[in-house]
């Protein structure tokens, strides 16, 4: 963001806020594995509330790991599909007990970071 000085800034939220106060979790190192090549983030309400399985569903091969390697990988096919935009949406199915799964929609936006590098942020579409 360029300096303005006919503004006065009267708050800000930084990244770097948002993840040490849970807002955000920084999902960086397992996005690099998968092909993305810029800093990412998902809000806390689609990991806590979807990449992380609900108890008892280790036993189907559920876990963290997979199921955000599972996110990722869609949300790399998404991006990968689109041109001139800075988001895009996309469905994911999780398991949400044996037997039931849950189709959520899931919005990935590419924007400015804390120093104005790109961040790719993976939400809900009420997060954004």
């Amino acid at each position: 963001m360029t300096a303005n000085n006919d503004w006065n800034v009267i708050y800000s939220y930084s990244k770097a806020q948002a993840i040490a106060d849970g807002v955000l979790v920084d999902v960086s190192e397992q996005a690099k594995k998968i092909g993305f090549r810029i800093p990412t983030v998902v809000t806390a309400t689609l990991y806590h509330g979807y990449v992380e399985p609900p108890t008892g569903l280790e036993a189907e091969g559920q876990s963290v790991t997979g199921r955000l390697h599972d996110l990722m990988v869609l949300a790399l096919f998404a991006a990968r599909r689109t041109i001139n935009t800075d988001r895009v949406t996309f469905k994911v199915d999780f398991l949400m007990a044996p037997g039931r799964k849950e189709t959520v929609e899931v919005l990935v936006h590419i924007g400015p970071g804390d120093e104005g590098e790109p961040v790719l942020a993976i939400m809900l579409p009420e997060d954004d």
